[in-house]
């Protein structure tokens, strides 16, 4: 008799949560539980979940990560590989700090009033409360993850780990310490490496004054202050009169002045005059000059974005005030040559809250990243890494060539402390790993333990071999290189590249043997959601109305790697109708082969369905061809299409002919195609849409051993077998 549930609609609600914990129980999530007998000799296959910052909840992008991995890793499964997928979750310092403060903000708080140890304390049990919370998001994605194996940034074995690679940086000469230009922002009192820096396009006054003989032009005339030297092209005749060196009187904003003319080759003859004055603690260009020609450097604006006691009257005034008040006491004393109230131009600002980046020299840790790039262009340009979609190879090649120093302290309380300590007498650095470091090497003054953490993708980057415990554990020697590192393309350089240099820099290896990279997940209109916009889609609420196999083929059929993927519910429900359509299919098959023994009349096949069953074999064998080339995006339709309409809207409807008008050999012929394509269809299917296939194997099939489930089926072989 066919199972009463086949004679209701396939219902995801009453199925999803029962048939994930029949998987997760079974323990073939863990690759160590396989069964022998379906793995194939020798043969391991890894990938590590990019970790998922534990400070709220998942969002649609984390919904395509979930989907193409568990894709991925239960195709590599049903192969016969012994398939480690492994979870994780961030701590995300800054990322999940500014959380933190939002909420405190609400409460009337701020951070900077809270003792630091304290205040790490509540983050630390905030994302205790979050993590927990994102586990069970990702379960409910069908996740096949192996659970006893998850890592987080903070357990102690990465700390470990990542402490190590920063003492190995620092014995091979690639960290130092020392007063920098870093990118600042106001509102958050941290410095930022390049990436996390948000550039805006701008129209504002560019103002051109008179600098003695000079006529200079600047769209921040608030850090002028301090501008005491003259900068011109030595190469520029028309100012081939003025020596490097020379020094001219001048009025300026709060009196006489003596500058300094400087000849430098950075200067763009063509653009103004040709000649500038530079502000070497505010500006990443003018510090490059003052360190060539061993220049002062003046602070001119704090911490806060607000003007030092330099500025005389302007003191303690923020920067958008003083601006306007600063160019009228300039044109008051004729100084002010013209303004273009159309300048267009980029401007820094801080990638999570906007405020415009304030440049400042601070004493930080910074890694010499142009050794570790080196490594990474070897192995990248020598075919080491596969990239998907491939012109990634490009744009990472370009970065690497191009790279800067990677300042990686953060002022934030939340995350990974830096394990160093610091001179109060004279500010120096010292790396200490193992707390030996008691006095000043330089001078003999105290050492307090600096307050600063790293930079969350310092950590993060380690990830890879951390996580699969470098360097003597059993599964990084199994494991490790990992075969496919999947995430967003969005973060090429914030993530990937960096583990590219570090992996090699650390192991010798690449981290991975392939990357594949998705677009970002837009509203139904195209646009980038935003909670400013209203538009953020959480996947939780598609997948409660559409289930969450609806939810996961809809993200994959058609979303080419690499490009932007616009997400509607029209979209996810059309897939539930598929879900449905496959259940009908099944109850229709199962209906007509109940009670008979197939594996007894394999042998028996009509003209009509050898010629099926070719057209079946064909399929999935262009099918296995993309998903060994990881084009799910053409596979999930294939499939699609071969259900719907081929199966269910020619063969199974002319079944019905067959089995009321056919000869007896035509109806067994025509059950044993049925029989076997069913079998390949929910074993192919399986990694698109794990719940319902699981749903329809355990009712048809009703195996009585743990080792009968779908999940660790053979994939249908080219054959059709």
């Amino acid at each position: 008799m066919i199972p009463d549930k086949f004679l209701k609609p396939y219902n995801p609600k009453e199925t999803e949560e029962r048939i994930y914990k029949l998987w997760e129980e079974s323990g073939f999530f863990n690759p160590d539980n396989l069964p022998s007998s379906l793995q194939s000799p020798a043969s391991s296959f890894s990938m590590v979940m990019p970790p998922t910052n534990a400070n709220g909840n998942l969002h649609a992008g984390h919904g395509l990560v979930m989907a193409i991995e568990d894709i991925i890793i239960r195709y590599k499964r049903m192969r016969g590989y012994r398939a480690l997928w492994l979870p994780g979750l961030d701590h995300a310092g800054f990322e999940t700090q500014i959380v933190y403060e939002k909420q405190l903000e609400k409460e009337g708080r701020s951070r900077f009033e809270i003792e630091p140890k304290k205040l790490y304390e509540e983050i630390l049990d905030f994302t205790l409360t979050n993590s927990a919370n994102i586990r069970s998001q990702v379960r409910k994605m069908g996740a096949s993850c192996d659970w006893s194996r998850e890592k987080f940034t903070l357990d102690p074995d990465i700390v470990k780990i990542v402490y190590q690679t920063f003492k190995k940086l620092g014995d091979d000469g690639l960290v130092y310490r020392g007063n920098r230009i870093v990118s600042w922002c106001p509102k958050h009192q941290t410095s930022f490496s390049d990436l996390e820096i948000e550039d805006v396009e701008k129209v504002e006054p560019f103002y051109y004054f008179k600098y003695g003989p000079f006529i200079i032009g600047t769209s921040r005339p608030e850090t002028k202050f301090g501008d005491k030297y003259v900068v011109m092209h030595p190469d520029d005749e028309r100012y081939a009169k003025y020596k490097d060196g020379q020094k001219i009187n001048l009025e300026w904003i709060n009196g006489e002045i003596t500058a300094t003319v400087v000849k430098d080759e950075a200067v763009d003859m063509k653009f103004g005059s040709g000649v500038m004055t530079i502000t070497p603690f505010h500006d990443a260009t003018d510090f490059d000059i003052a360190l060539r020609h061993n220049l002062d450097k003046e602070q001119i604006i704090d911490e806060r974005g607000r003007l030092l006691p330099i500025a005389g009257e302007f003191a303690a005034m923020p920067i958008s005030k003083a601006r306007p008040l600063i160019v009228e006491k300039l044109k008051k004393k004729g100084l002010l040559e013209r303004v273009d109230e159309s300048y267009a131009h980029t401007v820094r600002t801080c990638y999570k809250c906007g405020t415009i980046i304030e440049p400042q020299i601070r004493n930080q840790w910074f890694i010499q990243m142009k050794p570790l790039a080196e490594k990474a262009l070897q192995s990248i340009r020598a075919g080491e890494i596969t990239y998907i979609p491939e012109h990634y190879r490009k744009i990472t090649v370009h970065w690497l060539e191009d790279i800067r120093d990677w300042n990686i302290s953060r002022q934030i309380v939340w995350g990974i402390p830096i394990p160093a300590k610091i001179c109060e007498r004279c500010g120096a650095g010292f790396i200490d790993v193992e707390e030996t470091v008691r006095t000043c090497k330089k001078c003999g003054g105290e050492v307090s333990p600096d307050k600063d953490t790293f930079d969350t993708w310092f950590s993060s980057a380690q990830w890879p071999f951390a996580t699969l415990g470098f360097p003597h554990g059993k599964d990084f020697k199994e494991f490790y290189p990992t075969d496919v590192m999947e995430t967003a393309g969005e973060i090429i350089f914030f993530w990937v590249a960096r583990m590219i240099m570090l992996g090699l820099y650390v192991t010798g290896k690449v981290p991975f043997r392939m990357v594949y990279l998705h677009g970002l997940v837009l509203d139904a209109t195209g646009n980038k959601m935003s909670k400013s916009r209203g538009n953020v889609i959480n996947p939780l609420d598609l997948t409660d109305k559409f289930g969450t196999d609806a939810f996961r083929i809809g993200l994959v059929v058609g979303n080419t790697p690499g490009t932007s993927l616009s997400l509607s519910e029209d979209k996810i429900r059309s897939y539930k109708h598929f879900a449905n359509k496959l259940w009908n299919i099944a109850r229709f098959i199962i209906e007509n082969t109940e009670g008979e023994k197939m594996e007894e009349y394999f042998s028996v096949s009509s003209p009509k369905d050898a010629a099926l069953r070719e057209e079946l074999q064909a399929t999935l064998s262009d099918i296995a061809n993309d998903m060994d080339a990881s084009r799910f995006y053409l596979a999930a339709p294939k499939l699609y299409h071969y259900a719907w309409h081929t199966l269910a809207d020619t063969i199974v409807e002319e079944s019905k002919k067959v089995f009321k008008t056919g000869t007896d050999e035509e109806r067994i012929s025509r059950k044993q195609f049925l029989f076997r394509a069913l079998d390949a269809l929910l074993k192919a299917l399986h990694p698109f849409v794990p719940f319902v296939t699981e749903e329809i194997w355990q009712l048809w099939r009703r195996p009585t051993e743990k080792e009968g489930m779908l999940m660790i089926q053979e994939w249908p072989s080219r054959n059709g077998k």
